[in-house]
């Protein structure tokens, strides 16, 4: 394969915020494509009807212009793609490859408590109707895939090496659901060979996932992409991160005034690394990745490392870009800046004193704020000494040159 036929993905659900995690997934695959002048796919995996929304669409889209994480190809939407799983799915049906399964939830339910009974950890699918040659009256049946049982399953990954799954393991997943829509990984591997992605980047939370897509993706006679599951990004406390921590959504961070090619930057060292340095141009991040620097071990977000990021990019930014930055802030805030001029005087001498934008701006509030004191109290220090004092102060600092 030439380099020219890279072709990587981002596949988000649109089910939330985008999340940190996420984006990180997305950025290392973006650096791979560009890395080798290929081709980086948007694809939004929205099969999951009840809990996708279109504001977690825009939200995506949103923070990837954000990030400046450019693609290709895309968005590309799984729920109107709906006739290519159909086509494939009838095609496994009739290669026998594939087959209707009637068994209804309360009866999986009763079979997989019996087998919990019996001291077992987990129930796969038994294959009740694998050779079942009749339908069932009254039953919208599910399709499921045949995997094979017996042998092995493996693949070599880009962080794990040769990953092995025994293939009793894997039950015959449902591949398309009763209401005919398609479950998560059979859209996703019929995806992956349609729109030919070479390799797949994502969290190692995937890695049963892609046991099933492989055997998937051979039974539709393709060739499955190069996997590299990356190790999962967990919170500062060490725990794992939930969509729903604050400090989870990429969203947050943009409002809270970090600047987009600190938080790439950031993102990049959690998990991989280039010896000791820790400032990496988009340009330099582009150059020098590679799987092969990729850690197998688990990332934990560093505010505190963020925070000196972004205080080194805040400081290099041009000062007409942050004082627009801060102006726009402020204005958000429902501040009248008044004169640009001053505020932009005003940033250069005060921005060396914080670490992101919002901190900035919200430093800078008193210029725009009334003076509020207690008239009755001002009166108790009104005296001619004081106010002499204050006109020689004022005369004072209007003499001070820069």
């Amino acid at each position: 394969m030439s380099v020219m036929d890279v072709r990587t993905r981002f596949a988000p659900s649109p089910t939330g915020t985008l999340h940190i995690g996420n984006v990180r997934t997305a950025l290392f695959a973006w650096l791979y494509a560009r890395k080798h002048n290929g081709q980086f796919i948007l694809r939004i995996e929205d099969t999951d009807t009840e809990r996708s929304t279109e504001d977690s669409v825009r939200n995506i889209l949103t923070e990837l212009e954000w990030l400046g994480l450019n693609y290709d190809e895309g968005p590309f939407f799984q729920s109107r793609r709906q006739t290519l799983y159909k086509e494939t799915a009838d095609r496994l049906l009739a290669e026998g490859k594939a087959y209707y399964c009637y068994c209804t939830k309360e009866e999986l339910a009763e079979r997989a408590a019996g087998f919990s009974s019996k001291g077992f950890a987990a129930w796969g699918y038994d294959g009740k109707c694998r050779n079942r040659t009749a339908p069932r009256p009254g039953i919208e049946p599910t399709i499921r895939i045949k995997n094979p049982d017996s042998g092995i399953s493996s693949f070599e990954d880009g962080v794990h090496g040769l990953k092995e799954m025994d293939n009793e393991q894997l039950s015959d997943i449902v591949i398309v659901r009763a209401n005919g829509m398609p479950t998560y990984n059979f859209a996703a591997a019929v995806d992956d060979i349609d729109m030919r992605i070479t390799h797949i980047l994502r969290g190692d939370d995937h890695l049963h996932n892609t046991f099933q897509q492989i055997n998937i993706i051979r039974h539709l006679n393709a060739t499955p992409p190069t996997y590299t599951h990356l190790p999962m990004v967990l919170g500062e406390d060490g725990h794992r991160l939930s969509k729903r921590e604050q400090a989870a959504a990429i969203a947050d961070y943009r409002k809270q005034g970090y600047l987009p090619h600190a938080m790439l930057n950031y993102l990049a060292r959690l998990g991989w690394s280039r010896g000791d340095q820790e400032i990496f141009s988009n340009a330099e991040l582009i150059k020098y990745f590679n799987l092969s620097a990729i850690h197998k071990s688990c990332a934990a977000l560093n505010r505190q490392k963020l925070d000196w990021l972004n205080a080194h990019y805040l400081a290099e930014m041009p000062i007409a870009e942050l004082t627009r930055a801060v102006e726009n802030y402020l204005k958000e805030k429902g501040v009248d800046t008044g004169q640009t001029v001053l505020l932009s005087e005003v940033v250069t001498e005060m921005r060396s004193r914080y670490k992101t934008i919002s901190a900035l701006a919200t430093g800078l509030l008193f210029i725009y704020q009334d003076l509020n004191y207690d008239a009755d109290l001002a009166q108790n220090y009104r005296s001619h000494d004081t106010v002499e004092l204050l006109k020689a102060l004022l005369i004072y600092t209007q003499e001070i040159e820069d």
